[in-house]
């Protein structure tokens, strides 16, 4: 497509480059296979637990039976390493990759926020965007947790829905980053999401690559988030780091006031 013409108000060039990359409208099966695809991202975005290790052949076949998409290969390659490991060693990674590793959390608001007031704003808003949709979640997790934003989208739709997956692409591109960095099979699960996303922005992928290297927001008193966890990470939402201790205040010495005893 040639540039548009520069004669255009901006206003106009904005609007019809959205248009352009706004996508078609789907049909009712293209949008419930949409919401499979979404609902199986969230589940296996959650904890290894008993429940859905043994559940991992049901998973498998859902998977296989996937219409040929990005999505589906993506989710392929990663069911092949999750069907093939041992439980325990799938909690362990598990816990390695998203309780343990800073640049891979699935609170999404902490990327777009860090520890910050706004975090807190977001987190609310997240909350009563749920509850207008008629949607209550039950209080195990927060709201900006990733399997919990996925199982919404895949409940309310491409439109409303997927909304909040669109507003913190950026912090899906950083974890996708960061388990592949890990060599994670975690980041098959990732770009089969970021697939069915708009495509990534050059402003996105700079945003991107200044989060991994300064991290989020921070306006917390005595919280250190960057080098109390060594080069080039930060510390996870909602951890507390002591701050440095202060040199001890040196008082000087009373003078005895004159006539003193």
């Amino acid at each position: 497509m040639s540039p548009l013409p520069s004669t255009i108000p901006a206003l106009v060039r904005t609007r019809v480059r959205a248009a352009v990359r706004r996508p078609a409208r789907l049909t009712a099966e293209e949008t419930a296979g949409r919401a499979l695809v979404l609902r199986l991202v969230s589940l296996l975005l959650q904890y290894p637990d008993a429940e859905l290790s043994a559940a991992r052949p049901e998973l498998a076949t859902a998977v296989k039976d996937l219409p040929a998409t990005p999505a589906a290969g993506h989710l392929a390659r990663f069911i092949d390493s999750f069907t093939a490991q041992d439980p325990d060693a799938l909690e362990r990674h598990y816990v390695e990759m998203f309780d343990l590793r800073r640049r891979s959390s699935l609170h999404l608001t902490y990327y777009l926020h860090g520890d910050t007031r706004r975090r807190g704003m977001a987190l609310l808003t997240l909350n009563q965007r749920y509850r207008a949709a008629g949607w209550d979640i039950d209080g195990g997790e927060l709201p900006d947790h990733l399997p919990v934003v996925l199982e919404f989208a895949a409940l309310a739709g491409p439109g409303s829905g997927e909304a909040p997956l669109r507003q913190h692409r950026r912090g899906l591109e950083l974890i996708h980053r960061a388990l592949t960095d890990a060599d994670s099979p975690y980041r098959h699960v990732l770009a089969a999401l970021l697939s069915l996303l708009p495509p990534a922005t050059e402003a996105d992928r700079a945003a991107v690559a200044r989060l991994a290297a300064e991290g989020p927001p921070n306006e917390e008193v005595g919280l250190d988030p960057y080098g109390t966890y060594g080069a080039g990470e930060f510390a996870p939402p909602g951890t507390f780091v002591p701050p440095t201790a202060a040199p001890l205040t040196r008082v000087p010495p009373r003078t005895p006031m004159e006539g003193s005893r």
